[in-house]
């Protein structure tokens, strides 16, 4: 291993402990399996136990917990476990979630996202390269595939074509496409949804309310645009600023070497990827003009008979812009002739369905689990002691704390458990309503936000991290020594960047009263 990386070597030692603690966790769905089984035989021991909490008016409501093995609460398990329990879970967030994946899917299998970061990324100066980098990798978030399978093999491209170390340019695309993965300046994301559908069941199921610290309604899909903008900006930034002071000065003393097959122009637009793109701009006004045209008519704000008043196009905006993506992604593909009939845009989402298996089964099971623990009382109980003991240590008085807490926890659960969906099953469910009971200023949005921070943060020093294989396959090009605890070595400066100024930033919008979204 080179000199330059020598750090590593005193960090294998933990490097390894994290990999095996996480090679010893379950997955998350076997997770569920066991906490679904180990409810039933809790509730039939403390079933009909009742215990009161602070009710919306300040006085006490009492709770009582069911034995979920008697015959009545048997046969709601049984009843409800596909339709109500699954499919129809929290307003039916399962085909919200798959809608989304099936728009995003036109776009990413028509070859759109790809070229798109192709084309930015070789017409940015060397001055603005970190800068450019960073920001696609945040944006491609949208499609992380092309964001991973893309984007970092072509930063290395591109930094080798400029004589540099190509692990420079690898690394800062790493830091922006996972690091920065809950960050966009696209609203209604896949992990927008995902995230936010699943805080208000989170929120509903154990009576808190799903608005902000003022009483205002959220909107599940845009409840942090706000705040994921300015994250965007931020993270750009500070991602670049990092580069710059500690990558690329400790990464230019390495040696590497450039592969004998290696193309310089092996990521050059094409040109029927040029006039696919010129398209899709064309389709893109298109389909913002529609919407435009949708949300002056007919889901044009309107007050209903109780004199409320109803903005139909916020209520639909997952829908719309779903709409956009495949309108965009349509018009690139039939330029590219990606897409030569319907039939092609057909399997298109057939293949992005392809990847949702997991998701399937995993919400089988995990909204089950959610409902059987709403249903049995035992989630309230859960959250009356967790707010109990909080509460016992004087932290309703501290706000700014418990965000600090919540991140913490959570940035080092994230070591050791991957997948920002099923940990926010596992997490979300406990800590949204507890931190509300312990100060209503931990509103379900607040929580949600301060889980993106912690989650994105450290998935690049974490071998349990999906594609981290992957990104070490492609340094390796250059570097055939390469070890995955080198590759941490190399990230820990922008997890700890990132981590500390975007919790910054989250403390900033929440002690100034800042909306995080619409």
């Amino acid at each position: 291993m080179s000199e330059a990386l020598s750090p590593a070597q005193k960090s294998r030692g933990i490097i390894a402990f994290i990999e095996r603690a996480g090679q010893k966790i379950p997955d998350p769905v076997v997770i569920f399996m066991f906490l679904f089984a180990f409810v039933l035989v809790l509730t039939s021991l403390i079933g009909g136990m009742q215990f009161d909490v602070m009710g919306a008016d300040g006085g006490a409501v009492t709770h009582s917990i069911k034995n979920m093995l008697d015959t009545e609460h048997v046969r709601w398990l049984f009843d409800n476990a596909l339709l109500q329990n699954w499919l129809a879970f929290g307003r039916g967030v399962l085909g919200v979630i798959l809608i989304v994946m099936l728009a995003v899917g036109i776009a990413e299998h028509s070859g759109l996202l790809a070229a798109l970061i192709k084309k930015v990324g070789l017409h940015i100066s060397d001055r603005w390269l970190p800068y450019m980098i960073v920001f696609l990798g945040i944006m491609s978030s949208v499609a992380s595939d092309a964001g991973y399978l893309v984007l970092i093999p072509l930063a290395g491209l591109l930094y080798a074509g400029l004589g540099k170390n190509p692990l420079i340019g690898m690394a800062a695309a790493f830091a922006g496409v996972s690091a920065g993965f809950s960050a966009n300046l696209i609203p209604a994301t896949p992990s927008d949804v995902i995230l936010g559908v699943n805080a208000r069941i989170f929120a509903e199921s154990q009576g808190v309310p799903f608005t902000t610290a003022s009483g205002e309604p959220l909107n599940p899909a845009t409840m942090h645009y706000y705040f994921i903008v300015v994250s965007t900006i931020m993270l750009t930034l500070i991602g670049a600023w990092v580069t710059k002071r500690f990558v690329a000065p400790r990464l230019s003393a390495m040696t590497y070497e450039l592969p004998d097959d290696l193309k310089l122009d092996d990521f050059k637009l094409t040109a029927q990827e040029q006039k696919g793109l010129r398209m899709a701009g064309l389709g893109l006004l298109a389909a913002l003009l529609g919407i435009y045209l949708l949300a002056t008519g007919p889901l044009a704000p309107y007050s209903n008979a109780a004199g409320r008043q109803v903005t139909p196009y916020l209520d639909n905006v997952i829908l719309l812009i779903s709409f956009v993506f495949v309108v965009v992604g349509m018009c690139y593909g039939v330029t590219t002739r990606k897409f030569k009939s319907l039939q092609d845009v057909v399997k298109a989402m057939v293949k992005q369905m392809n990847t949702m298996g997991y998701i399937l089964v995993l919400t089988f099971f995990c909204y089950n689990f959610l409902a059987l623990l709403s249903y049995s009382g035992l989630g309230t109980y859960v959250t009356y002691l967790g707010a109990t003991f909080l509460g016992s240590l004087g932290l309703q008085s501290f706000p700014i704390a418990l965000i600090i807490g919540f991140i913490l926890t959570t940035a080092f659960i994230n070591l050791f458990v991957g997948g920002m969906t099923s940990k926010w099953m596992l997490l979300g469910p406990i800590f949204v309503p507890m931190l509300y009971q312990v100060n209503p200023n931990m509103t379900p949005d607040l929580v949600t936000a301060a889980y993106r921070v912690a989650d994105s943060s450290t998935n690049i020093i974490t071998p349990m991290m999906t594609y981290a294989g992957v990104v070490l396959a492609f340094m390796r090009k250059y570097k055939p020594e390469l070890k995955f605890g080198d590759v941490i070595s190399m990230m820990v400066p922008y997890s700890a960047a990132f981590l500390v100024m975007w919790t910054l930033v989250l403390v900033i919008f929440f002690a100034f009263g800042l909306p995080l979204g619409f």
